[in-house]
C-alpha cells in the first residue's frame, strides 16, 4: 500500500505560480512511477504530468507543456508539480497518483491516489 497526501494548492491570480507537493508513505517510493492529474467541475479527470520512477524521464499533457514541471525527490518520498504562468482554465482539483510502472500517462495505469488539493486561478 502507498498513501499519498497532496499540499500546496490555493487561490492565485492568472500569471502566478504555485508548487504542489505530494508526500508518499508506505512501500518503496522509488519503485513507482508518479503522476499528477486534475479534475475540473463537470469534466473528466485529465492527465497533467508523469515522471519515471528514477526521475530520468517525464511526460506532460498538451495543455500544460512549457508551463508545468514535475520532479521528484526519492530521498524525501515526495513528488512536486511546479506550475508557472497559471491560467483560469487550470482551475481544478489536482491529484497525485502512483503506478506500479516505470512511467504512466493513463488513469487506469495508476494504482494509488491522493485525496486532491484545490487550485483556483482567478482572472
Amino acid at each position: 500500500q502507498v498513501q499519498l497526501v497532496e499540499s500546496g494548492g490555493g487561490l492565485v491570480q492568472a500569471g502566478d505560480s504555485l508548487r504542489l507537493s505530494c508526500a508518499a508513505s508506505g512501500r518503496i517510493f522509488s519503485s513507482y512511477g508518479m503522476g499528477w492529474f486534475r479534475q475540473a467541475p463537470g469534466k473528466e479527470r485529465e492527465f497533467v504530468a508523469a515522471i519515471r520512477w528514477s526521475g530520468g524521464s517525464t511526460s506532460y499533457g498538451d495543455s500544460v507543456k512549457g508551463r508545468f514541471t514535475i520532479s521528484r525527490d526519492n530521498a524525501k518520498n515526495t513528488v512536486y508539480l511546479q506550475m508557472n504562468s497559471l491560467k483560469p482554465e487550470d482551475t481544478a482539483v489536482y491529484y497525485c497518483a502512483a503506478a506500479l510502472l516505470a512511467i504512466a500517462t493513463m488513469k487506469v495505469e495508476y494504482n494509488y491516489w491522493g485525496q486532491g488539493t484545490q487550485v483556483t486561478v482567478s482572472s
